[in-house]
C-alpha cells in the first residue's frame, strides 16, 4: 500500500481554497461511482471553512448526492451548541445548511448522516463525551474495524504543527489504544477539546491536508524533512493510500523542492 506524499503549490489563498474545493467535489463523486457510502473528517480553522464556503459556492455540488455521504470531526472545541468558534457549527453556516437545504431534493445530506461531536451543554462530562464519540464511530464501523473506513479527511496544520487537537510534546500524538481522547490544557484556547487519535487518522485513505500564510511554512518545512511527530505532530500522519499537503505560496517556501508536484 503506498504512503505517497505530495505537495500541492497554489498562488493564493483564495486559488487554493477553490482548487480544494473542486477537487474535493470531483473525487467524491468518483468514490460514490465505486461504492455506497462515503465518509468524510471535516476539519475547522480559516482556510478549512473556507474550502467548505467554496464548496457551497460551487454548481458542482449539486451533482453530489448527499444522501449517501457521512461527515465525521477530526476534532472539536468543547463548548456549548451552536458557540461560534465550534468546527461543526461553522461547518453548517459554510456548507451544510446548504446540503440539507429542501432544495437539493433526493440528494440532500440527512441531518443523521452529520456526526458532530457532543457539546459541553449536552449533560456529558468529557471524558463521556469521548466515550460516546467512541461509540458513533463504531456503530457505522466496517467489519473488522472500530471506526468507519474514511475516504477523505482533511485536517488543518497549526503553527505548532499540530493536527486535529494532538499537539507536539503532549500525550494526546502518542495515544494508540483509543479512537477519541478528552483534551485537558490544551495550549491553545478552549483548554478542553475533543480529537480523534493519530491512528484513526492515519487509517484514512486520503488525508488532505490544507494550509496557507507563513507562519505554516517552517513547520510544513520540518514535517517534510523527517521531524519527530512528537516535536511536529503533522509528521506522523500518513493516509493509507496517499497524503496531500495543499498550500498556498506562502506555507510552500520551506517545501524541498522534490517534493513539489507538477500536476495532480
Amino acid at each position: 500500500m503506498t504512503t505517497e506524499r505530495q505537495v500541492f503549490v497554489h498562488p493564493s489563498k483564495a486559488a487554493l481554497a477553490s482548487a480544494v474545493a473542486a477537487r474535493f467535489l470531483t473525487k467524491l463523486r468518483d468514490i460514490l461511482d465505486n461504492q455506497a457510502i462515503a465518509h468524510t473528517v471535516l476539519t475547522g480553522g480559516m482556510i478549512g471553512i473556507a474550502v467548505l464556503a467554496e464548496v457551497a459556492a460551487s454548481p458542482a455540488h449539486r451533482a453530489i448526492d448527499w444522501s449517501r455521504v457521512h461527515l465525521w470531526w477530526g476534532d472539536e472545541r468543547w463548548l456549548p451548541a451552536g458557540d461560534a468558534e465550534r468546527n461543526d457549527h461553522q461547518a453548517r453556516l459554510a456548507l451544510l445548511s446548504v446540503l440539507s437545504s429542501e432544495r437539493m431534493g433526493p440528494l440532500r445530506l440527512p441531518e443523521h448522516n452529520i456526526h458532530p461531536f457532543p457539546t459541553s451543554d449536552s449533560g456529558l462530562t468529557l471524558d463521556a463525551a469521548a466515550e460516546a464519540y467512541t461509540a458513533e464511530l463504531e456503530a457505522f464501523a466496517s467489519v473488522g474495524h472500530t471506526h468507519p473506513p474514511f475516504d477523505i479527511t482533511f485536517l488543518g496544520v497549526g503553527p505548532d504543527g499540530h493536527i486535529a487537537s494532538l499537539f507536539p510534546h503532549r500525550s494526546g500524538i502518542r495515544v494508540t489504544d483509543r479512537n477519541v481522547i478528552p483534551v485537558v490544557n490544551a495550549p491553545k484556547p478552549p483548554p478542553e477539546r475533543l480529537s480523534l487519535t493519530r491512528p484513526v487518522l492515519c487509517c484514512s485513505k486520503r488525508i488532505w491536508l490544507v494550509l496557507a500564510g507563513a507562519d505554516k511554512a517552517s513547520v510544513l518545512g520540518l514535517a517534510l524533512g523527517g521531524a519527530s511527530r512528537d516535536e511536529v505532530p503533522v509528521a506522523g500522519i500518513r493516509g493509507r493510500r496517499r497524503t496531500v499537503f495543499f498550500v498556498d505560496q506562502d506555507a510552500a517556501a520551506e517545501v524541498p523542492p522534490e517534493l513539489i508536484a507538477r500536476s495532480y
